[in-house]
């Protein structure tokens, strides 16, 4: 979708982040197990991104795996902790070709070694791309997240520092430190909410709900959302 089908520059969202869901009631629908579901999501992970490229988007955020999803069955978890662990093999060098820069944001500490360390590695490696960022929230919680950041920055500032403090300020300890807050939200689905993701980010998002699973969101959707975002009065409190 190039600027004369979306119009003013300014309409295109520079920042998209993105709910996943749906997986596992897609192969439940299939009478398949939970895992294909998920790998067909991780299928379609590489496909969006692609639409995303194509899009004039700066930033995509995709809600990966939160610290609730701590909490499922312990093959479930392992299974997307092994395609999380792969990335660093499978995708490195499409990373690279396309110069798309990967950056983690989340509770690191909750994952293994190896898959803490294979996600070091593919941010280091591709962090002097250019393109695309796109952004992994693995182990992650929002308001988690908020209340680290509170912890960070009474430990670093004195009370009358934290007087003083401003929004742009306590932005800098969050983990989306440097990353563009999402001007649009798409949770595929059906469900209509934000489950903990970006919630101080998502202050002016503007907000898709789409009844379809993840595996089968297709270009069409992810384009008539871009066209309807268009629309849409952005007025900020105004």
């Amino acid at each position: 979708m190039n600027k004369e089908n979306l119009g003013k520059e300014e309409k295109v969202p520079k920042s998209i982040g993105i709910i996943m869901d749906g997986n596992r009631r897609w192969a439940k629908g299939k009478g398949l197990p939970a895992m294909a579901g998920h790998l067909a999501g991780y299928k379609k992970v590489k496909e969006v991104v692609k639409w995303v490229e194509n899009s004039q988007v700066k930033y995509l955020t995709l809600y990966t795996f939160s610290i609730e999803n701590w909490k499922r069955e312990t093959k479930e978890v392992n299974y997307l902790m092994k395609i999380i662990f792969s990335l660093y093999k499978k995708e490195i060098k499409n990373f690279l070709k396309n110069n798309i820069r990967v950056k983690v944001i989340g509770d690191k500490t909750l994952l293994s070694p190896e898959t803490f360390t294979a996600l070091e590695k593919i941010e280091k490696e591709t962090g002097d791309c250019t393109g695309l960022t796109l952004v992994l929230a693995i182990s992650y919680g929002g308001r988690q997240e908020i209340i680290g950041a509170i912890k960070k920055l009474s430990q670093e500032k004195t009370k009358e520092e934290i007087v003083k403090i401003t929004e742009k300020d306590f932005e800098n300890y969050l983990w989306t430190k440097g990353n563009l807050d999402p001007d649009l939200i798409i949770r595929t689905s059906g469900e209509m909410r934000l489950s903990n993701f970006l919630p101080w980010q998502s202050a002016y998002s503007e907000l898709f709900f789409t009844k379809t699973f993840w595996p089968d969101f297709s270009e069409k959707e992810f384009k008539n959302i871009l066209e309807e975002f268009t629309k849409r009065q952005r007025r900020y409190g105004k």
